[in-house]
């Protein structure tokens, strides 16, 4: 129901864009997020967006470098991540819920495969 992609190697201080296509009957009126989990760490929160697209949260390290968008006629969500830094080398998942709260909370109730990104140094 969720796919991601998008991942990559990039140099730090570059840009990627992850993208995660979700099922017409997922992606309306859910919310959608997005977390990472580096390699021997906990899966974190890093961004989400209500259904509407109106409400965006992002985490302290996201939070003025990585913007969240979705495209209703795609059926996709997108996370355009810039001035990478090799702290944010991760796999990255998308992930639905019924409200943003329960995204933000890990509590979605479906997750996209992960997609690696690495930054380099």
């Amino acid at each position: 129901q969720l796919q991601a992609f998008g991942g990559g190697l990039v140099q730090a201080g570059g840009s990627l864009r992850l993208s995660c296509l979700a099922s017409t009957r997922t992606f309306s009126r859910t919310a959608m997020g997005w977390f990472r989990q580096p390699r021997g760490k906990e899966r974190e929160f890093v961004a989400s967006v209500s259904w509407h697209g109106e409400g965006r949260e992002f985490s302290d390290s996201a939070r003025g470098r990585f913007t969240i968008s979705r495209d209703s006629e795609k059926d996709a969500v997108y996370l355009q991540m810039n001035r990478l830094t090799p702290e944010d080398t991760a796999v990255y998942f998308c992930t639905r819920g019924d409200t943003s709260a329960n995204v933000r909370a890990g509590r979605g109730d479906a997750w996209g495969q992960g997609t690696l990104v690495t930054v380099s140094s």
